[in-house]
């Protein structure tokens, strides 16, 4: 052994760590008095290096989120589809398939690779629609209404005029109407809406949708009237019973709105053509509802729906689909007919019960009369005051004066306020009470 303990150029350097690379090192003590006391080498040198990416990712966040609202704003239709009658007869078979409605001409099928149903209406000829409508001003109205996307209002896709006939194309959404979901023919003590939840929801969509018609539609200072409310234009989907308003913007293409109003909607702005500066006109005033000069003309409208204004001019307002609106509410809440005719024997004649009547009735009979007025199906499991204030804010809306109902959008305020209401109410019955004790012992 010659080396020696004792000499230290012999003996080996004790073992060290690893030590670490310097793009693996922690940042320096000094960036932290860097930021509390800026410098102009250690804040500038310090910020250049985390800006860079935090740039590259903002950069590619926002043309992220540019590429998705691009693809979103392409995959809604906003421009209408002018169908020719050849495609509308070669989708339904020279119009002889099925049926899908029995009271209203209207086939399933698909146009355009798109799962569709197409609707008959009969043009007005007394309207400014006619058989020689120009496309180009068809077009344009069609591209005022097929801009409107709402979730409770289905979409209008499109349409075709041939003869004095109008092919309106919308967007099938499977589902039943509301008719059939309450009445059951086959089967009177059964109802796909047996929950309150279930019908206050349906009200909810309904109101929300209408509100949108009437004044949330983005066309400015004009208002549309959709002029068919009632129980069978109303579809309700599963599993959440939402409701769907149909035929929207029939009125508008059919000419059953004033032609005045109808010119306004129709006839297109100098900023939507690039050509000019846009005029601002002010809005006119309504004409007055007058009863229709020809005494041929007739109009269409469901028993029990139409308004005293609307059954005497033949021309729709938003007051009559307030009106119509009312009787819908009362007949989700009661589940029966808006007008019921009944064989009495003692007199030998038919005596007319109306939901107005009966629901006026129960309003007005004090406590405990709406809870018996409801629908029976029901089994009394719903909160009678969230009840009675919906009985009371339908009967507001078929008010025999129009100018006493309420505007669509303070109703589906309301609506929306007791539909909370009625959730918390539904909730607290889902809680299990930790006092209660079961025993199956025998006494």
């Amino acid at each position: 052994m010659a080396v020696q303990a004792s000499d230290p150029g012999s003996t080996r350097p004790p073992p060290t760590r690893p030590t670490r690379s310097p793009r693996s090192q922690p940042a320096l003590p000094t960036s932290t008095s860097a930021s509390s006391e800026p410098s102009s080498s250690g804040g500038i040198r310090y910020n250049s290096t985390t800006s860079a990416p935090t740039t590259s990712s903002s950069s590619s966040s926002t043309f992220s989120s540019r590429t998705s609202l691009s693809s979103l704003r392409l995959s809604l239709s906003q421009n209408p589809h002018i169908y020719d009658i050849s495609e509308i007869r070669s989708a339904t078979n020279n119009f002889l398939a099925k049926r899908h409605s029995s009271s209203t001409p209207c086939w399933r099928c698909t146009l355009r690779n798109s799962d569709t149903i197409v609707f008959q209406r009969k043009l007005r000829p007394h309207r400014t629609l006619a058989p020689s409508l120009p496309s180009s001003l068809l077009r344009h109205r069609l591209a005022l209404l097929c801009r409107s996307h709402h979730s409770s209002v289905i979409h209008l896709l499109g349409a075709c005029i041939s003869g004095d006939h109008i092919y309106l194309v919308y967007d099938f959404v499977p589902g039943s109407n509301l008719a059939n979901c309450l009445r059951n023919p086959r089967n009177p003590a059964f109802t796909a809406l047996s929950t309150w939840m279930s019908r206050m929801q349906v009200a909810a969509d309904l109101a929300s949708g209408l509100d949108y018609v009437h004044n949330k539609t983005g066309l400015g200072n004009f208002s549309l009237v959709h002029n068919r409310i009632k129980s069978s234009s109303v579809i309700v989907t599963e599993p959440s019973f939402n409701a769907k308003i149909c035929h929207f913007g029939t009125a508008q293409l059919c000419g059953e709105v004033d032609d005045e109003i109808d010119e306004k909607i129709a006839t297109p702005s100098s900023e939507e053509e690039g050509i000019g500066e846009k005029k601002k006109k002010a809005k006119a005033p309504p004409p007055p509802l007058t009863r229709s000069d020809s005494g041929g003309a007739q109009f269409e409208g469901a028993r029990g729906y139409m308004s005293p204004e609307f059954q005497a001019s033949g021309v729709g307002s938003q007051k009559s689909d307030v009106y119509a609106f009312g009787v819908v509410v009362l007949e989700l809440l009661s589940g029966e007919e808006p007008l019921r005719y009944r064989f009495d024997r003692r007199t030998g004649e038919f005596a007319r019960t109306s939901v107005i009547d009966t629901a006026r009735a129960a309003a007005e009979g004090g406590t405990g009369r709406v809870r018996e007025w409801v629908d029976r199906r029901l089994k009394d499991s719903f909160p009678v005051e969230v009840a009675e204030r919906m009985v009371r804010v339908a009967l507001e809306c078929v008010h025999v004066d129009p100018d006493v109902r309420p505007d669509m959008g303070r109703v589906a305020g309301k609506i929306s306020k007791w539909y909370i209401e009625s959730q918390i109410w539904c909730d607290s019955f889902l809680k299990v009470s930790d006092q209660i004790s079961v025993s199956l012992a025998p006494r």
